[in-house]
């Protein structure tokens, strides 16, 4: 007759990796989040009743390596300044007019560098 093995107990399988995998998928996706708020640059769009203009033209063509205040070339640096005598206070509108070639990084820096520069409305315009 046949001699048959002692039947072996069955083993329960082990939840242990499956839970370190869990453990890890939820770590990864912990870290691999982005947590906070981005930073918000407030612009007003141009021509939506965000008040009247006032005073001498105040307009910031950006191109893709020049900017230019109503025509006449102006460094990033210098920008802030050369504005100033343009102004009677911070909260005047100072219009943004990004040219073809321009994108929208070069916008959020001119309106980057106004910002730092204390004035308060910023506007863009097609």
């Amino acid at each position: 007759m046949f001699a048959f093995a002692a039947p072996r107990l069955r083993r329960r399988p082990s939840l242990t990796p499956m839970i370190d995998v869990v453990f890890l998928l939820l770590i990864f996706f912990m870290l691999a989040a982005r947590f906070g708020m981005d930073a918000a640059l407030p612009l007003d769009p141009g021509g939506l009743g965000s008040g009247s203009y006032e005073g001498p033209p105040r307009l910031v063509d950006i191109g893709p390596d020049t900017l230019r205040l109503n025509g006449r070339e102006v460094a990033a640096d210098t920008l802030a300044d050369t504005l100033a005598p343009l102004m009677t206070g911070p909260d005047d509108i100072v219009v943004l007019r990004p040219r073809d070639g321009a994108d929208l990084q070069r916008l959020i820096d001119v309106a980057n560098v106004l910002r730092d520069a204390g004035l308060t409305r910023v506007t863009v315009v097609e």
